[in-house]
């Protein structure tokens, strides 16, 4: 008998770390699910659009086709990579909603999880970090208020979340929604300006810590590449080269000028979806280095006809019921593990 069980953990670990070996690379991505909410009232927040009796009339038959749509574009991104790793998600509206979009049947065989905590905006939507069980171990989950100078100000905390890569190299992701440009892009930039700079104190933090740490920074940011928020303030390289220890790498960049979009507003293509990389996951020398960068759309993602071909197909468009996707495509970036 203990021979037998000896033979069953033998196996049981050979068969771990032929998982393991078999997975050459981890897919990140981000994705902004815009206004994904459930049909319950939270008195605590501005969810009354999103009530079966709202502006919205949103019931279950339209919740439950919102989350039909969500798990067919993350499990489509998983199967055109060969799997998906962790997955960025904005606009969400608690955990609730996230668990039964990871119980989807679409979504059961990549065995999420999730980690996420409610934030202060008033509409009540969060950021949060949906990652495969079976290949990041996650040891820690930390909110970081956004605080600016307008004290009536709310919005979505950031979100890092750090663990272990099959079991042999630390990531930090942290996962971002910043202020929109509501009110215009003048007034609004010292908020975005703001949320960069705590960006970049969570990215220094762990820097100092370790100067090879491997540090995600992905999110809707409202600001293309090349804004000041993100360059200046953020500090991003938009070149490898020019990328020096304890500073962060943007490749997003080359796709923004490229003319490569992930949301479109008033007919201007935008790459406001981001993930930003730091040093550690550039170097050579590290055990999962950076490979690529990619904005995924399928056809079926885009309106057909009318005055928005081409453009992301929404859920609603003028507060008019769609039954579409997103107003944003999922971006991600793909990391290799070095030999």
């Amino acid at each position: 008998m203990i021979k037998k069980i000896s033979l069953i953990v033998i196996i049981a670990l050979l068969s771990s770390v032929s998982l393991i070996a078999q997975n050459k690379q981890a897919v990140i991505a981000f994705y902004n699910l815009e206004n994904l909410f459930d049909t319950i009232d939270d008195p605590k927040t501005w969810d009354e659009q999103f009530l079966p009796n709202g502006d919205y009339q949103w019931n279950t038959q339209r919740y439950l086709k919102k989350l039909d749509n969500m798990a067919t574009v993350i499990s489509r991104i998983a199967k055109s990579q060969g799997n998906i790793t962790m997955l960025g998600v904005s606009e969400i509206e608690n955990e609730l909603v996230l668990r039964d979009l990871v119980a989807h049947p679409k979504l059961k065989p990549l065995n999420l999880d999730i980690a996420h905590y409610d934030s202060p905006d008033r509409r009540g939507v969060d950021v949060a970090l949906l990652y495969c069980k079976d290949r990041f171990r996650v040891y820690d989950v930390i909110p970081y208020r956004l605080v600016t100078n307008d004290t009536s100000f709310r919005t979505r905390d950031q979100l890092l979340v750090s663990g272990v890569l099959d079991g042999i190299d630390t990531l930090h992701v942290v996962v971002n929604h910043w202020p929109s440009k509501l009110g215009g892009e003048k007034r609004s930039m010292p908020k975005r300006i703001a949320a960069a700079n705590l960006s970049k104190h969570i990215a220094d933090s762990l820097m100092q810590d370790n100067p090879m740490a491997k540090v995600v920074i992905m999110g809707d940011l409202n600001d293309n590449p090349n804004a000041k928020s993100i360059t200046q303030y953020l500090g991003a390289k938009s070149k490898i080269k020019d990328t020096q220890m304890y500073q962060l790498y943007n490749p997003m960049y080359k796709l923004y000028m490229d003319g490569v979009w992930s949301y479109v507003y008033r007919d201007e293509p935008n790459v406001i979806d981001q993930i930003i990389i730091s040093y550690g996951l550039i170097n050579a020398k590290t055990k999962y280095r950076y490979n690529s960068v990619n904005i995924f759309r399928e056809s079926y993602m885009l309106t057909q006809s009318g005055s928005y071909e081409g453009y992301p197909f929404r859920t609603f468009a003028g507060g008019v019921y769609q039954g579409g996707y997103s107003d944003h495509l999922p971006v991600y970036i793909i990391i290799e593990k070095v030999d």
